[in-house]
């Protein structure tokens, strides 16, 4: 059976999921039907965190950050690997000329992708085909470090962790709209199924914050049993999933009630959450035990754990 068979027919069968070891610097390929990784694609530099996929799934781009934290010393990466997913190899690596330490990377309706990069406190626009930066759109605040952007392409939000702030950028007119003030720290950022709320997790108290998009201001804050960490709304829009890594547990808010509805145990350190589009399970990365947790969205329960790798951070699923 040749590579490309061999995925496509996970991804026939359950999907496949990519995350980003940081501890040994690989970006691991999953087959969730299995419940087993069938690649470590080793990454170029120190190591990144995030991972974007292409809208047919083929490729993979994985920002190298650097070795360090958010807003913390260390080395600055410059460049962003480029992973074919069915012959699970790296094919390229985009030379940013500059220490930018890119994080995020997400792909528009546009086709094109869009990564931030902290130290310029910009948005990279990629050309995927020529894998080329084609813009540098402004994000109006320091450490800007994930981004989502509405369904129609037009505006991207970041969430800026040190400032504790949220922008809002006209991707059209490659200017921030406004910066929403929302704590002393903040951490990830989601939007709601329907664009009209923004969320993002507040690190100095437990609570999640719903930012209005319409008017731009914080429509509400909503507490949590313990610092959140990434969001995930489930594809019927009705609830919300939270990770909370000090408390190693992930909650499910109900968008209605806003209220806690149901409570997940997970392994240490749950990271990053992604649903996949059937609505069946979520994925959570356990930093701390190199784990995939696949929890069942119909019992909120542990289904299976997924032998990542060390230190799993980032997601994608492929189905």
């Amino acid at each position: 059976m040749t590579l490309l068979t061999a995925a496509s027919d996970a991804a026939a069968t359950g999907g496949l999921l990519l995350v980003v070891n940081k501890g040994d610097h690989t970006l691991g390929i999953l087959d969730t039907a299995a419940g087993r990784t069938v690649a470590a694609v080793e990454q170029s530099g120190v190591t990144g965190h995030e991972v974007g996929v292409s809208p047919d799934g083929r490729t993979a781009f994985v920002p190298i950050y650097g070795d360090s934290g958010v807003g913390r010393p260390g080395t600055d990466g410059r460049s962003i690997d480029v992973i074919d997913v069915p012959s699970r190899t790296r094919v390229a690596t985009i030379d940013l000329g500059r220490g930018e330490r890119p994080h995020a990377a997400v792909f528009g309706p546009d086709g094109r992708l869009y990564v931030t990069a902290e130290l310029s406190s910009t948005l990279l626009v990629i050309d995927p085909a020529s894998r080329l930066v084609v813009e540098r759109v402004p994000t109006g605040a320091a450490e800007s470090h994930m981004v989502v952007l509405t369904r129609d392409g037009a505006y991207a939000w970041t969430a800026n962790v040190g400032p504790g702030t949220v922008s809002v950028i006209d991707l059209r007119a490659k200017a921030v709209l406004t910066v929403v003030p929302v704590s002393k720290r903040i951490q990830r950022i989601a939007l709601s199924n329907d664009d009209r709320l923004a969320f993002t997790s507040d690190q100095a108290e437990p609570s999640l914050v719903a930012i209005d998009t319409r008017t731009r201001a914080i429509a509400r804050r909503v507490p949590l049993p313990a610092i959140g960490f990434a969001t995930a709304p489930t594809p019927d829009g009705r609830t919300l999933l939270v990770t909370l890594p000090t408390a190693n547990r992930m909650v499910r808010i109900d968008l209605d009630t806003w209220a806690v509805r149901d409570t997940v145990e997970l392994p240490a350190t749950p990271q990053e959450v992604v649903v996949r589009p059937d609505g069946r399970a979520a994925y959570v990365s356990c930093d701390a035990t190199g784990q995939v947790a696949v929890v069942d969205l119909a019992t909120f329960r542990v289904e299976r754990l997924i032998a990542a790798g060390p230190m799993a951070d980032g997601l994608a699923f492929v189905p």
